[in-house]
């Protein structure tokens, strides 16, 4: 219930309790360090140096601070109102469930002139008479004091080794989800270090230290892609509202109590000029993937502000309107509210529930960015206008969308009634049989049309190189024929339209000459197929095929030996030339195709298109890292900002052979 699964997520859950633990005490002003250690045996240990866990007895159980933190529910420092203004949960209850789903876990306290110990097996306080989990171990729940220390020297060492009786055997905790989370946590506590060292691989040390002076400005920064349409945008403000809560009273019994609680809201915005929609949203830093009340009032609040400053504009015609969607275009927002004792949904704290958060968010982002989209500002007033036209262009998209797709037979600029004639179509309707190529120029059109199968494999021709839709607006890639033609054929529509199942054909394949242009051409039908029908890609239907560079014409061949051999790399014609001349078979000069207009149809067929021998690469991305490195790489080779490029270009000249150059 409390961790979620006891599967990874599980497991990182537990790591994240920890963590947030010694968050906490650097939002509250104490600590600038935290450090984070992944051990070789599966352990993990969290340092802090702020003001260590208390270790006075506490008079309502007479147990020690630290026994009550880590054996007790409801029992945290943040459960009552007294340590802290704003932490991760409610419940208190995290580091008792880590402790209780540990085989061991070890807790160090500097505090009061001195170091004090104490050790759990699955939540039984006691000691153990070696190192790790599997040491002897006899039960006792004194708070040992292990050493002196200097005056002032305060903080807290906890190192547990996760109950491999409880979670899975393929459960592993993430060094790469850890140090997206610390880069994160880095960002939404400005001035605090956090250290990430992974030590599980031997012999290799890989040691992460992350410290962000600009706070959520910065973060917003780091996040957005494409060209910025806008500065990055703060819109701050605070308010109070009642809660009521069930209380302890000085029975121990829960009574219902009205208090009086604190919302420090700030947004970090910016729009740029692509069209997906990034927003992450936090509560006292922790992170809330599913959103909840904070996130509805900002979305609320943004509607109203753009309803507002577009109402004093001219921007709208009659009967336009401007929805919720068509704001979101292009923005990348990191929204935080900080509170005392937010109510999530579940301990795992996915979603944030305290339901009086939205009015206040859509109060104070309303009044924030309506002053910005109304500004009269030199430096305001562009961006705000630019943002506002933003909006309007993307409401006037989703209406021609909608409109496409109500009424298909109508001619528009992604279908027309009719497919292009230069379509060479298959007989075929099948779609898990079909194929459509992609083919580069006219001459080797003419050759595809002679060695397709026409029953099952369709042509498009492209003249050269397509329009680079990743600096593009949708606009003009409507208006680009290869563009809007291609879109057509495949059938399946495009951006949030795009369905698989509706398309034409089964498999889509660019078919291009094995040279450099050839590899533009090919760059360029990727970059449209990921930037408007990417759900073709995910699900596996795009591919390249692979022509062969070399020919080998044996001049006696043996029986059974084929009198044509194909490469399809230089490696291999290499390998291919040695290994004929050492068995002493003879052959004509190997003949280099500069492109597919060079085969005829029976080498074309044989080699690039017969299923039976052809080969073909799949084109593929998968959701989470792998989807957010394809969008990095996509927007630094192909998008507007010229620096990154040229960056990389750079530093990819000191790695090329020279001798590869054809000049």
């Amino acid at each position: 219930m409390y961790i979620g699964s006891t599967d990874t997520r599980g497991l990182m859950h537990c790591m994240w309790e920890i963590i947030d633990n010694a968050v906490d005490e650097a939002l509250a002003g104490y600590g600038k360090a935290i450090s984070v250690v992944l051990h070789p045996d599966g352990s993990v240990q969290v340092d802090d140096v702020a003001r260590g866990m208390p270790v006075d007895i506490e008079p309502r159980t007479g147990l020690s601070g630290v026994e009550v933190i880590f054996t007790k529910l409801h029992a945290g420092g943040k459960f009552g109102g007294g340590s802290y203004n704003a932490t991760g949960g409610l419940h208190g209850v995290g580091a008792s469930v880590v402790n209780a789903l540990s085989s061991r876990l070890d807790v160090e306290v500097d505090r009061n002139q001195a170091t004090w110990a104490m050790s759990f097996r699955r939540g039984v306080p006691g000691v153990f008479d070696g190192p790790g989990p599997d040491a002897g171990f006899t039960p006792d729940n004194t708070l040992r004091q292990v050493e002196k220390v200097r005056k002032g020297v305060t903080g807290t060492r906890i190192r547990y080794w996760p109950d491999r009786q409880i979670f899975l055997k393929d459960a592993k905790l993430s060094g790469t989800q850890l140090a997206a989370r610390a880069r994160q946590t880095s960002f939404l506590v400005p001035g605090l270090a956090i250290t990430v060292d992974d030590r599980r691989i031997a012999g290799e040390e890989h040691v992460e230290t992350h410290v962000h002076e600009g706070g959520i400005s910065e973060f917003a920064d780091y996040l957005s892609e494409g060209s910025p349409v806008t500065d990055v945008l703060r819109l701050q403000g605070s308010d109070r509202f009642t809660e009521t809560v069930p209380m302890l009273d000085a029975a121990g019994a829960m009574t219902p109590t009205d208090v009086e609680r604190e919302l420090d809201v700030d947004i970090a915005l910016r729009w740029s000029n692509g069209y997906d929609a990034k927003v992450v949203s936090f509560v006292n830093i922790i992170a809330t993937p599913k959103g909840g009340t904070h996130v509805q009032g900002f979305e609320r609040g943004l509607v109203r502000a753009f309803a507002k400053a577009l109402e004093g504009s001219r921007l709208l015609k009659s009967g336009e309107e401007v929805l919720k969607d068509d704001i979101l275009e292009g923005l990348t927002a990191v929204v935080t509210v900080r509170l005392a004792e937010p109510q999530f949904e579940g301990q795992t704290k996915e979603v944030l529930g305290t339901p009086p958060v939205a009015r206040l968010v859509m109060r104070i982002v309303e009044s924030e960015l309506t002053e910005f989209l109304t500004s009269q500002k030199a430096t305001q007033r562009p961006q705000a206008r630019a943002v506002l036209e933003k909006a309007v262009a993307a409401s006037r998209t989703r209406v021609a969308a909608r409109t496409h797709k109500e009424n298909q037979r109508r001619k528009t600029a992604l279908e027309s009634s009719t497919l292009p004639a230069k379509l060479a179509d298959c007989r075929s309707s099948d779609q898990s049989r079909s194929e459509l190529f992609i083919v580069e120029g006219d001459s080797a059109m003419g050759t595809a049309k002679l060695a397709r199968n026409s029953e099952f494999q369709a042509l498009l021709p492209i003249r050269g190189k397509i329009l680079n839709v990743q600096k593009a607006s949708v606009a003009d890639m409507l208006k680009n024929a290869e563009c809007a033609s291609i879109i057509q054929v495949v059938g399946a529509g495009s951006g949030k339209t795009c369905d698989p199942d509706q398309s034409r054909y089964g498999k889509i394949i660019f078919m291009a000459d094995a040279d450099s242009d050839g590899a533009h051409i090919r760059t360029l039908l990727a970059t449209l197929f990921f930037t408007y029908m990417r759900p073709m890609i995910e699900a596996g239907r795009v591919y390249t095929a692979v022509p062969p560079l070399h020919r080998f014409e044996l001049t006696k061949p043996r029986k059974g030996q084929e009198r044509y051999i194909y490469t399809y790399s230089e490696s291999e014609y290499h390998r291919k030339l040695a290994e004929l001349t050492k068995k002493g078979v003879g052959f004509k000069e190997p003949q280099r195709y500069k492109g597919l207009g060079e085969m005829d149809a029976d080498q074309l067929k044989e080699t690039t298109m017969d299923p039976r021998h052809r080969q073909l690469r799949r084109i593929t991305v998968e959701q989470g890292e792998s989807l957010e490195q394809a969008q990095a790489t996509f927007e630094k080779l192909m998008g507007n900002d010229v620096a990154p490029r040229k960056e990389f270009i750079i530093e990819g000249a000191f790695a090329l052979d020279a001798e590869r150059i054809d000049a």
